[in-house]
């Protein structure tokens, strides 16, 4: 199936996502042909950071999290960043949207610190994921399975989670959203 018919949308807060883990997963969707959307607390500018540390390159998102819905896209990634999923967890709207993309069974791509939000929706018990070893309590203590791998892929409870551990390993992990979308 090609990738010209699929929606994916990036979801972060307006500062602390790491650079890389925003752009290359969203340059190479781009690359595939699939369309995508950048959804934050606000539309405008965001601040990436490049090792949790240095400010780096600003992007623009062209919608709220308010305004974004899972029903118009095919699936959800949210990139990294400690301040950038620890904002995300807080924010009402960006736990709905994971809870909505989960229900209707669409996949959801997080890596790093990004499955924090999972934790805050409810959404690990009997789902296998990694993600940056410094949450992996947080992970287990939510219910969820942690295991390093530089990508994981999980099916369980009817929808598609693709987590990967950091920046090393996105190429796998861009690779691996490619091909779940390709699947559908």
């Amino acid at each position: 199936m090609s990738m010209a018919d699929k929606r994916v949308l990036f979801i972060t807060a307006q500062v602390g996502v790491e650079r890389d883990e925003l752009l290359v997963p969203l340059e190479r969707l781009r690359a595939s042909g699939a369309a995508t959307a950048h959804a934050a607390p606000r539309p405008g500018q965001v601040q990436t950071w490049l090792n949790d540390v240095d400010h780096d390159v600003t992007v623009t998102a062209g919608l709220s999290l308010d305004d974004a819905r899972a029903q118009d896209y095919d699936a959800l990634v949210v990139p990294g960043g400690t301040v950038n999923a620890d904002n995300l967890r807080a924010l009402d709207p960006a736990v709905r949207l994971v809870r909505d993309f989960a229900r209707d069974g669409k996949p959801i791509a997080l890596v790093c610190h990004a499955p924090w939000l999972l934790v805050e929706a409810d959404l690990l018990p009997g789902k296998t994921l990694t993600s940056y070893h410094s949450i992996r309590s947080d992970i287990v203590n939510a219910g969820g399975d942690w295991t390093d791998q530089p990508v994981v892929l999980d099916e369980a409870n009817g929808w598609p989670l693709i987590t990967s551990r950091n920046p090393g390993d996105l190429e796998d992990f861009s690779s691996a959203i490619i091909e779940a979308l390709s699947g559908r």
